[in-house]
């Protein structure tokens, strides 16, 4: 009892010591304190708004999915998929448009070229091996099938969203039947296949399971991201989250690690994702780092900037990723070459890209110099690329326009060839997705030389 009567007594005259000495804190350092902790409420109230913008559906009409309640279905809507083993990837391709169906409402594919003839080459063997023609390729031109070169062919493509695409995009001149994932299954493999890519990089994806086990069948192998609060996922019948996927020819490629990253504006995550994979080939030994990504869609000009953060955390985690290495960063940007985003890739001095299309049109036009200005590169490049890569009608109206890209490091790869876009008149007075092509994007193939040295600035076409 004494015991905690002295010690009572000790803390009282402890806390009156201590009042008696206390520093007063002065009024300017009492404001900033408040002053920090309102900042600190403003950031906090500006993230939640962040967030909100971030994670809203791409079409305005379509509002926000928060505060719908989640419909978390997995991937199984093709889990009674059954293909005969063994199949090559010619016989694979009559085997899907069998199952796909025949007759007037089944128009094929939307055919394309190369936008360098495959007989027109500085190297008179490689038009040679290009002779091999089969079924699969004949429309357009086959890689070249030399095992010690160091070609890379890589198909990028958003293939739509199956849940989004049929219930939310508002495509209202594409026939229903043509938005029904029976339908458009077949002819998504048939545009991979038959370009007999190395790499395939996709956006939209939804069906992974169903690619994985086709693609798998050509000895291909993937990996998947999905969005962290995918709209998919606020849809009725839906098959799981949309995401983006990589898949290689195990053949030819080994896979050495791979990345992932949910994409952030300004520290805050985004509902934006992208995957970066190491490949090693096979033949040669040499590598080279692949990323994927789907940036934030809509317009707008604080749309613009979003996106423009997103693609500066892009470059840093592919910075990070790939270091010194070959890379291929290809994706749908969801912004045409005049914003800011589009400059900003182009200008970076840690990786020093090119766009594949564009500086494809620069080699075909002969002008073997590239400008040394950042500002005139940008504008030449703004000039050379496609007029289009997504051509579609839905409810607000027609949207032509340029948003995808391959971007590279064109001291350690030469662009080889470019797949065209189909003109107008052969897509159709209703655009796309329709029944001759199954998706609102087209898909972007670019061949690729892996190059034994960098090649100095002075001799990059």
């Amino acid at each position: 009892m004494e015991f905690l009567m002295k010690t009572s007594r000790l803390i009282v005259t402890s806390k009156t010591f201590a009042r008696r000495v206390a520093v007063p804190i002065p009024r300017v350092q009492m404001t900033m304190f408040y002053a920090s902790r309102r900042y600190s409420h403003s950031l906090f109230i500006f993230s939640i708004i962040l967030r909100k913008i971030l994670y809203k559906k791409p079409n305005a009409l379509m509002g926000s999915f928060n505060s719908a309640p989640k419909i978390n279905n997995m991937d199984s809507q093709d889990d009674g998929l059954e293909l005969p083993k063994g199949l090559s990837t010619d016989a694979l391709l009559d085997h899907v448009h069998q199952l796909r169906g025949n007759g007037i409402d089944r128009p094929s594919l939307l055919t394309r070229s190369f936008l360098k003839p495959a007989l027109i080459s500085e190297d008179v063997t490689d038009g040679l091996r290009c002779l091999k023609l089969n079924a699969v390729s004949r429309v357009c031109s086959p890689p070249l099938e030399n095992e010690g070169t160091q070609n890379i062919r890589l198909l990028q493509w958003n293939i739509l969203s199956q849940t989004l695409g049929q219930h939310n995009d508002g495509f209202v001149r594409c026939p229903e039947e043509a938005l029904t994932w029976q339908h458009r299954k077949y002819l998504i493999v048939q545009e991979i296949l038959q370009n007999q890519p190395d790499v395939v990089c996709l956006q939209e994806v939804d069906h992974f399971k169903f690619l994985e086990t086709v693609l798998g069948s050509q000895n291909y192998a993937g990996i998947f991201f999905p969005k962290p609060d995918s709209p998919c996922l606020y849809i009725e019948q839906n098959n799981g989250p949309d995401g983006c996927a990589i898949f290689y020819k195990r053949d030819k490629l080994q896979l050495l690690c791979y990345d992932t990253r949910i994409l952030e504006v300004w520290r805050v995550q985004s509902n934006q994702v992208a995957i970066a994979a190491r490949l090693q080939l096979k033949a040669t030994g040499k590598e080279f780092c692949v990323c994927t990504t789907h940036l934030k869609a809509r317009h707008g000009a604080l749309l613009a900037k979003l996106r423009n953060e997103q693609g500066r955390d892009l470059i840093r985690f592919v910075k990070q990723f790939a270091g010194e290495s070959p890379l291929l960063m290809c994706g749908d940007f969801n912004a045409e070459p005049i914003e800011p985003i589009y400059a900003t890739i182009l200008s970076c001095d840690i990786l020093k890209l090119g766009s594949a299309y564009a500086d494809m049109k620069l080699e075909r036009e002969r002008e073997k110099e590239r400008c040394e200005d950042v500002n005139e590169l940008i504008s030449e490049s703004i000039k050379r690329e496609p007029p289009y890569t997504t051509w579609k009608i839905r409810e607000d109206g027609e949207e032509c326009h340029t948003i995808d890209y391959v971007f590279y490091t064109p001291q350690q790869l030469k662009i080889k060839n470019c797949l065209e876009f189909p003109a107008g008149d052969q897509i159709g007075k209703n655009r796309t997705p329709c029944f001759q092509y199954p998706s609102d994007h087209f898909s972007l193939v670019c061949d690729f030389e892996l190059l034994d040295e960098p090649k100095s600035e002075a001799t990059i076409q």
